[in-house]
């Protein structure tokens, strides 16, 4: 689940998102596990020309945001949330860190081929973390995927697995607060005071926050990314 914008496959946004909701109605277990499995499914049938979309993709900006506010000398040990085919992982081990993926879809077998890294194979909404464990997790198009009403329960599982003053980096397109199922995968749109609420709830701290790709009109920027620090 890294970069989602890929092409042909795009995700959809603005008028084609025909199934989104501004205020989306509560989810029962049986419609939250659909939902899981038909963006999990999406990844599985397009893993092999996911990975050749998204592999050279620059997100130069994103690692030096995250590795800024990670505090104390490397290597550091590192989640890759969302690790999809590896490319994040291939990066953090070649800069000598201790990283570990984690994804719901069978492209985890991709990821450990292409970065030799450990991938733990789990769902998003059902999570089971070490306690105090990384330095830093680093969910770049990842999150966005969790349904809005999970995400009370998502992000205080990476709180806990982080150690003491440790980084959450998260890259999500942004939106107007809808969310629902576009191109066979679950995604939300949020504004940044809408995340900046989910994440603070959580128990997190804002260190910063940017819009993507660098150098464009904000209007051409559809990306938002956030940094934030355990206390």
């Amino acid at each position: 689940m890294l970069a989602i914008l890929w092409r042909p496959q795009r995700l959809r946004m603005g008028a084609q998102r025909r199934t989104m909701r501004r205020t989306p109605r509560r989810h029962d277990g049986e419609q939250l596990r659909r939902f899981s499995d038909t963006t999990i499914a999406y990844y599985d049938r397009f893993a092999r020309a996911f990975w050749n979309g998204t592999r050279d993709h620059d997100v130069s900006q994103n690692y030096a945001a995250f590795f800024d506010a990670i505090e104390g000398k490397p290597p550091y040990s590192i989640l890759d949330l969302g690790c999809g085919p590896g490319r994040d992982l291939l990066h953090f081990r070649s800069l000598g860190h201790e990283a570990v993926g984690l994804d719901g879809s069978r492209q985890l077998a991709m990821a450990r081929s292409h970065s030799q890294c450990e991938v733990l194979h789990q769902d998003f909404m059902a999570m089971q973390l070490p306690e105090s464990r990384f330095d830093g997790v680093f969910a770049n198009a990842s999150l966005l995927h969790v349904p809005s009403q999970e995400l009370p329960r998502v992000l205080p599982e990476l709180f806990r697995t982080l150690k003491r003053r440790g980084v959450l980096f998260s890259s999500n397109p942004r939106g107007n607060n809808d969310e629902g199922l576009s191109d066979d995968r679950y995604a939300c749109f949020f504004d940044l005071d809408t995340w900046r609420d989910y994440v603070t709830a959580a128990g997190f701290m804002e260190v910063g926050h940017y819009y993507r790709p660098p150098g464009l009109p904000r209007h051409q920027q559809p990306w938002l990314a956030t940094i934030w620090r355990k206390g």
